[in-house]
């Protein structure tokens, strides 16, 4: 015998705080976003199971596949505490076709992954808008996503991001490249600011500081703190790209992320090199300076923590030095010729001088 279920048991998914329809309203609000990032081997339609694309028709004959996943860390708290999401889907691609260039492998397609408690169709849509800007800036097509809604697992107002990208490089590009010398070259790309790592120290900073986020920021007082934090990790795919094709000149990158220099340059050497950087010849934004004096941050914790200005490393040949400047400089670039590889004795970097902090 079955027994009847009152009215009142009734109960539906949305009762349990997940709203299907909402999920079906974000994806009709994206998809003229989506399809803004149309780009040969996708057609940048959403909606169906999985996402395709053509590598064909990208034009690669004998390509590697490279991949790469982020996320954009704690960063997203002050995106959160601010209101400010414009940006923050920005940073998500970049974290991870930043990953992809070092590679020599050009961006083809992303697909980012939202988890939120309760979703805010207008709220996702205004992040998606940024990843959809990031995939425009890289040049990938942003083929596909999840949006989950878990109530319990996040806070209210709490959300989370991650990216997985896929780019493709002939096989006779792959970088790093195994002739790489003593004598070569550092060359430094500027950054935009912190990008997307050392959140979590900057946010205590930020607390000892006594600031609210909506206080002028004291290293860039037409902006408001929060804003001025939220600067968005810079993309490096395009210049890199025209740099690589116009010279054939370029030998290794190291993307400057979690770690900084010390951790993130020798991934990219040969174990018997090290890199000697002269500290007096990077361009140290105001917002490092700041965060150095305001929590007593000591130079190696900075180097260590932070880009310090540099968001990417470039290694190049002594006679491709004026070659590869050039063509980064006619790509918007600002290049800082920071040292040379020298013999590995100790660590895989090796400082002299010191930041303008």
């Amino acid at each position: 015998m079955t027994e009847k279920t009152g009215a009142k048991n009734a109960l539906s998914y949305a009762d349990a705080g997940v709203d299907i329809d909402a999920g079906n309203r974000l994806v009709d609000m994206i998809k003229p976003l989506v399809k803004a990032t149309r780009r040969p081997g996708a057609d940048a339609d959403i909606g169906g199971f999985g996402g395709v694309f053509d590598p064909k028709a990208a034009g690669y004959a004998d390509p590697l596949l490279v991949a790469a996943n982020d996320g954009v860390g704690t960063k997203l708290k002050v995106a959160i505490d601010t209101g400010i999401h414009d940006t923050v889907g920005i940073d998500l691609v970049a974290m991870c076709v930043n990953d992809l260039i070092v590679q020599g492998a050009e961006p083809l397609f992303f697909l980012d992954y939202f988890a939120t408690g309760k979703l805010d169709p207008a709220e996702a849509a205004t992040v998606v808008a940024g990843i959809a800007e990031g995939c425009r800036i890289a040049g990938a097509a942003l083929i596909g996503g999840e949006t989950a809604e878990m109530p319990g697992l996040y806070k209210a107002g709490d959300y989370d991001l991650a990216g997985f990208a896929v780019g493709a490089v002939e096989r006779t590009g792959l970088l790093p490249r195994p002739d790489i010398a003593e004598g070569d070259v550092l060359l430094g790309l500027a950054s935009s600011g912190v990008h997307s790592n050392g959140f979590s120290l900057v946010r205590k900073i930020v607390e000892l500081s006594g600031l609210g986020f909506d206080a002028p920021a004291p290293f860039a007082p037409e902006l408001s703190l929060g804003r001025a934090l939220l600067e968005p990790t810079r993309i490096y795919v395009k210049p890199l790209l025209a740099a690589i094709r116009a010279t054939g000149a370029i030998k290794a990158m190291a993307h400057i992320t979690g770690g900084g220099f010390v951790d993130n340059i020798p991934r990219v050497l040969p174990d018997a090199l090290a890199a000697s950087v002269d500290l007096d010849a990077v361009t140290v934004p105001p917002v490092f300076g700041w965060l150095s004096r305001t929590g007593g941050v000591t130079e190696p914790e900075m180097l260590r923590t932070f880009n310090c200005g540099v968001g990417m490393i470039v290694v190049v040949s002594p006679e491709a030095v004026e070659a590869v400047t050039a063509a980064l400089a006619a790509e918007g670039e600002s290049v800082m010729r920071l040292g040379t590889l020298v013999p590995r004795t100790g660590e895989g970097v090796e400082f002299s001088g010191a930041l303008a902090l």
